[in-house]
Protein backbone atom coordinates (compact mmCIF):
# COMPACT_ATOMS: atom_id res chain seq x y z
CA UNK A 1 0.00 0.00 0.00
CA UNK A 2 1.31 3.40 -0.53
CA UNK A 3 0.11 7.22 -0.60
CA UNK A 4 1.91 9.42 -2.75
CA UNK A 5 1.24 13.24 -2.55
CA UNK A 6 1.54 13.88 -6.63
CA UNK A 7 3.05 17.83 -7.51
CA UNK A 8 0.65 20.36 -8.54
CA UNK A 9 0.64 24.24 -9.88
CA UNK A 10 -1.95 25.12 -7.28
CA UNK A 11 -0.60 26.05 -3.62
CA UNK A 12 -4.10 25.52 -2.29
CA UNK A 13 -4.89 22.34 -3.83
CA UNK A 14 -2.90 19.21 -3.59
CA UNK A 15 -3.51 15.78 -5.57
CA UNK A 16 -2.83 12.28 -3.39
CA UNK A 17 -3.11 9.07 -4.78
CA UNK A 18 -4.07 5.89 -3.01
CA UNK A 19 -2.44 2.82 -4.20
CA UNK A 20 -3.00 -0.81 -3.57
CA UNK A 21 -2.03 -4.10 -4.75
CA UNK A 22 -4.94 -5.30 -6.42
CA UNK A 23 -4.66 -8.86 -4.49
CA UNK A 24 -5.16 -7.36 -1.53
CA UNK A 25 -8.98 -7.82 -2.07
CA UNK A 26 -10.93 -9.80 -4.33
CA UNK A 27 -13.96 -7.55 -5.64
CA UNK A 28 -14.02 -3.44 -5.80
CA UNK A 29 -12.81 -1.19 -3.31
CA UNK A 30 -13.59 2.58 -2.71
CA UNK A 31 -11.62 4.91 -0.40
CA UNK A 32 -13.83 6.60 1.77
CA UNK A 33 -12.95 9.23 4.23
CA UNK A 34 -13.53 13.23 5.32
CA UNK A 35 -12.76 13.94 1.85
CA UNK A 36 -16.43 13.00 1.01
CA UNK A 37 -18.00 12.82 3.52
CA UNK A 38 -17.38 8.88 3.75
CA UNK A 39 -19.53 7.97 0.73
CA UNK A 40 -18.72 5.07 0.03
CA UNK A 41 -18.08 4.23 -3.95
CA UNK A 42 -17.49 7.66 -4.67
CA UNK A 43 -13.99 7.20 -4.97
CA UNK A 44 -13.17 3.61 -6.33
CA UNK A 45 -9.97 2.46 -6.81
CA UNK A 46 -8.98 1.19 -10.88
CA UNK A 47 -7.27 -1.91 -11.65
CA UNK A 48 -3.83 -0.82 -13.08
CA UNK A 49 -1.81 -3.06 -15.42
CA UNK A 50 1.02 -2.68 -13.29
CA UNK A 51 -0.62 -5.61 -10.44
CA UNK A 52 -2.23 -2.34 -8.79
CA UNK A 53 -5.50 -0.78 -8.46
CA UNK A 54 -5.50 3.14 -7.20
CA UNK A 55 -7.09 6.71 -6.95
CA UNK A 56 -6.32 10.29 -7.06
CA UNK A 57 -7.96 12.83 -4.87
CA UNK A 58 -7.79 16.35 -5.01
CA UNK A 59 -7.84 17.88 -1.72
CA UNK A 60 -7.23 21.07 -0.17
CA UNK A 61 -4.22 21.83 1.75
CA UNK A 62 -3.87 22.27 5.34
CA UNK A 63 -5.77 19.62 6.50
CA UNK A 64 -5.79 16.43 8.21
CA UNK A 65 -7.65 13.65 5.94
CA UNK A 66 -8.89 10.74 8.18
CA UNK A 67 -9.88 7.43 5.65
CA UNK A 68 -10.47 3.53 5.03
CA UNK A 69 -11.03 1.55 2.28
CA UNK A 70 -14.04 -0.47 1.85
CA UNK A 71 -14.32 -3.63 0.03
CA UNK A 72 -17.18 -5.60 -1.52
CA UNK A 73 -18.91 -7.49 1.24
CA UNK A 74 -18.20 -4.48 3.82
CA UNK A 75 -14.73 -5.26 4.60
CA UNK A 76 -13.02 -2.07 6.13
CA UNK A 77 -9.48 -1.61 6.21
CA UNK A 78 -6.83 1.00 6.48
CA UNK A 79 -3.46 1.75 5.07
CA UNK A 80 -0.52 0.81 7.29
CA UNK A 81 1.37 3.91 5.21
CA UNK A 82 -0.51 6.21 6.66
CA UNK A 83 1.02 8.54 9.09
CA UNK A 84 -1.29 7.10 11.91
CA UNK A 85 -3.84 4.63 12.17
CA UNK A 86 -6.49 4.95 15.26
CA UNK A 87 -9.84 3.90 16.29
CA UNK A 88 -11.54 5.94 13.26
CA UNK A 89 -9.11 5.02 10.42
CA UNK A 90 -5.91 6.06 8.42
CA UNK A 91 -4.80 9.94 8.97
CA UNK A 92 -2.64 12.06 6.64
CA UNK A 93 -2.34 15.62 7.00
CA UNK A 94 -1.72 17.82 3.71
Amino acid sequence: MSIRILATSDDAEAKIQLVLPDDVHDGPVSAVGTFNDWTPGRHRLIRRNNGTRSVTLTVARGQELRFRYLGSGGRWFDDPDAEAVDHEGSVIRI
